[in-house]
């Protein structure tokens, strides 16, 4: 028997390390080749790390939300001779020979509220170009590209990481360049202040114990679930958040959903609201194109996306994602319909891929028959604005001065108030109510 000692292989596009997200194997466990061992999640993507060859597994190296760099060793085996004489990392006397490479499969879980596509290269030359300028010239980057543990150091040190010039790899901000910018004097308001202290949960005083065990579990902040807390957390702490909301009366909707209920199955297609939702979202950001921006800090530009990527928030097991419906404006409602319920189904089986992810210009987000009342959606930065669509309830309604019984939901919206005005997000919002409201005119304005 021969010890092998397993390391994080290159998973490629210049990443350096993962956070360790999940185990799927521990010591004593015999694994087979190819056999899934443990989730790694990279600045890019959270890949599944299979086995290279079977054995024993006697170690795993690095907890869950530890960072492991690139050929650190995270597994030791230990191989039958067999397993040895095919090539391994084992000192038996023979020329080392590092063995088949461990797979990393599958991009999932990746993206999460506001991720977008990493920068180009060329955008990437521009940021290195002008690290030169410092701090003093008031360097900012929405997007900066840096590895975990380069994130985490910048949060333990309260550094603003967009305001740190990068100078590695394609645009990269270092270790380094945090440490600098956090010893600068003139780095900026994140420089001058003390780390901050985390925040800690005190257990109780004396432990407490019942019949069933304790009163308290804790299990780590990592993987998806940070990411999202970061995501939000940005949104939150960066885009100046207002909501506006209003009542929709959809009695005509749902009767036309009713009526195309049964082709839209003969077709194969289960028919919700929401590719309707899409449609009437589109058909207003066409005629509201300020609602279809982004702005780009880094350049001080307001961006008009002339294409229409969907983003549908879907929840998950491991939590809130946003596939994208891409270019919405150029597919029928059966078309949006089918790749709504791809991507949903993508997404909680943890198989979404990461180009659908990426690239959206807005954001809906609907809980459905748990919509309640309404809610205040947190933006999907660096979008300027998000739908958030409620529950759907019977209530009184004036039509042709008669009160009537009709389908009302509350539509919620919030929106970046650096960029949209009040009246500019209340007419976006009244024109999507005039869709709903009078889904024949969507017909009416179809290209």
């Amino acid at each position: 028997m021969a010890r092998w000692e397993f390391k994080l292989p290159d998973i490629g596009e210049g990443v350096t390390e993962g956070e360790v997200v999940a185990w799927l194997i521990k010591a004593g466990d015999v694994v087979k080749e190819d056999q899934p061992m443990v989730e790694v999640m990279t600045d890019k993507a959270t890949v599944t790390i299979t086995a290279p060859k079977g054995g024993t597994v006697v170690e795993t190296r690095g907890k869950v939300g530890e960072i492991v760099k690139v050929h650190g060793v995270m597994v030791v085996f230990e191989l039958d001779g067999a397993a040895v004489a095919t090539g391994n990392g084992g000192t038996n006397g023979h020329k080392k020979d590092d063995g088949p490479a461990a797979t990393a499969v599958g991009d999932i879980k990746e993206s999460l509220p506001g991720m977008g596509a990493r920068p180009s290269a060329s955008s990437a030359s521009a940021a290195v170009a002008s690290a030169s300028a410092g701090a003093s010239a008031g360097y900012f980057n929405d997007k900066p590209l840096a590895t975990p543990a380069t994130r985490k150091l910048a949060r333990d040190l309260n550094v603003d990481l967009r305001q740190v010039p990068p100078s590695g790899p394609q645009g990269r901000v270092t270790r380094t360049d945090v440490e600098s910018f956090r010893s600068t004097p003139s780095a900026g308001p994140g420089a001058a202040r003390a780390p901050a202290a985390p925040i800690a949960i005190a257990p109780p005083a004396a432990p407490v114990h019942i019949a069933r065990g304790p009163l308290e579990e804790r299990i780590p902040f990592a993987g998806v679930r940070r990411k999202i807390a970061q995501k939000m957390a940005q949104s939150k702490h960066t885009a100046a958040h207002f909501t506006f909301v209003e009542e929709c009366d959809v009695t005509e909707l749902k009767a036309l959903r009713a009526n195309l209920k049964a082709p839209a199955e003969a077709a194969g297609v289960k028919l919700s609201f929401l590719p309707f939702i899409v449609k009437a979202t589109v058909a207003a950001l066409k005629k509201h194109p300020w609602l279809n921006t982004a702005l780009d800090e880094s350049t001080n530009e307001i961006v008009f996306r002339k294409y229409f990527n969907i983003g549908i928030a879907t929840a998950t097991e491991a939590g809130l994602i946003v596939p994208v419906v891409k270019d919405a404006d150029r597919k029928s409602v059966l078309e949006i319909a089918k790749d709504i319920d791809r991507l949903a189904a993508d997404a909680r089986a943890g198989k979404v891929k990461l180009e659908d992810l990426t690239g959206s210009t807005f954001t809906i987000t609907s809980l459905g028959a748990q919509g309640g009342l309404f809610a205040t959606p947190i933006i999907n930065f660096p979008e300027v604005a998000i739908l958030g669509v409620h529950q759907m309830k019977q209530k009184p309604v004036v039509r042709d001065g008669q009160i009537v019984v009709g389908d009302v939901m509350l539509l919620s919206l919030s929106f970046d108030h650096r960029i949209v005005d009040g009246h500019v997000g209340a007419a976006f919002a009244y024109e999507i109510i005039a869709y709903l409201e009078q889904p024949g005119l969507l017909w009416l304005e179809m290209a």
